[in-house]
């Protein structure tokens, strides 16, 4: 399943994520901090998407009430 999600309050504005049978298989971001971004990309790679949302479903950006990684979680639960 290909899903792509617009975020809020966050530097990326579009995530591109492909799951099968509740496994990640690819996830893209559009803008934002390339480098930790395609870290996060790399770490969640072949993880269920339930482990994924519980640990990063929450973290913050500095004062912001959200984040990429959060944002990542948020799109993941579309997916279930």
């Amino acid at each position: 399943m290909k899903v792509e999600f617009k975020t809020k309050g966050t530097c990326s504005s579009l995530i591109e994520i492909q799951t099968e049978q509740g496994i990640i298989e690819e996830v893209r971001f559009q803008g934002g901090c390339n480098g930790n971004l395609k870290g996060i990309c790399s770490l969640v790679k072949g993880m269920p998407v339930a482990e994924v949302i519980q640990r990063l479903e929450g973290i913050r950006c500095g004062a912001r009430p959200t984040s990429c990684p959060d944002q990542l979680a948020q799109a993941l639960k579309e997916t279930l």
